[in-house]
């Protein structure tokens, strides 16, 4: 059962330099753990289908896997496959962090951009990580109807309803999380001096990043979940794929992905 809790990253007056910290810290757990090596033949696929040849990333948050994942993507269509990161609330240091550390091959919109309104100039197959369980049915349902209006290609990817062991693994992680941000803080990318105070001095950071990584496991969809929702919009022109894999560690990631049958 999903329950639609509160998550402090989603609140407007949650502090902004709390918020980047903490999704500077996601960025790097996503990166040691591969967790989103997975998918890269799902995107493969879909990009060979739309005939795309960029991606706009949305929802970027600290910039995820998402460098692993374009040199991945690259790799596999033989060409470089730059992507565009977007966010409602943009990380533009880390977005820029992330910029100079790929040479260029990722790029970043800094103004703010909804993931249920994307600029028309954004042209690309859209992307979005570890972001759709921020959204309630109805506003996951505006983000797939405005990539059908702009008849983009789209692909979803979060982490996954799987039994019980999100759940029971939550005390877990209130004991491992803080020694690891304890150990970790100092070497994480771009140095920010609020990090720091914000995790030693006022331990801001370790509690925000607990709380929403725990309330986040039970606002994940199950792949059953993710279809009724597309199975209740009209989607004439459009294909749909919903389903779970797993990664090399096992933990299992949910997506929908989404394709035009024409782009005419």
């Amino acid at each position: 059962m999903r329950l639609h809790l509160v998550e402090l990253e989603d609140l407007d007056w949650f502090p902004r330099a709390v918020r980047d910290a903490g999704l500077d810290h996601l960025r790097y757990t996503l990166e040691a753990t591969h967790f989103y090596d997975c998918v890269v033949p799902l995107i493969k696929e879909a990009i060979d289908r739309t005939g795309d040849t960029a991606i706009v990333d949305l929802c970027s948050g600290g910039g995820g896997s998402i460098e692993q994942i374009q040199l991945q993507i690259s790799a596999a269509a033989g060409k470089e496959i730059p992507i565009t990161l977007t966010d409602k609330f943009p990380n533009v240091s880390a977005f820029r962090w992330l910029q100079e550390h790929s040479g260029g091959r990722l790029g970043y919109r800094s103004e703010p951009v909804d993931a249920a309104d994307v600029p028309k100039d954004l042209v690309g197959f859209r992307t979005m990580f570890s972001a759709v369980h921020h959204f309630p049915p109805d506003a996951l349902k505006s983000v797939l109807r405005n990539a059908m209006a702009s008849r983009a290609g789209i692909g979803i990817f979060d982490g996954s309803q799987d039994g019980l062991i999100p759940v029971l693994a939550i005390p877990l992680n209130w004991v491992i999380q803080p020694i690891v941000l304890a150990l970790a803080t100092p070497f994480f990318k771009p140095f920010r001096w609020s990090r720091l105070f914000f995790t030693y001095v006022i331990p801001l950071i370790p509690l925000y990043t607990l709380w929403d990584g725990s309330v986040s496991v039970f606002r994940l969809y199950g792949p059953e979940q993710l279809r009724e929702i597309v199975e209740s919009m009209e989607s004439p022109g459009y294909e749909w794929k919903v389903g779970k894999v797993r990664g090399k560690l096992g933990a299992a990631v949910v997506y929908i992905v989404g394709t035009p049958t024409s782009r005419g």
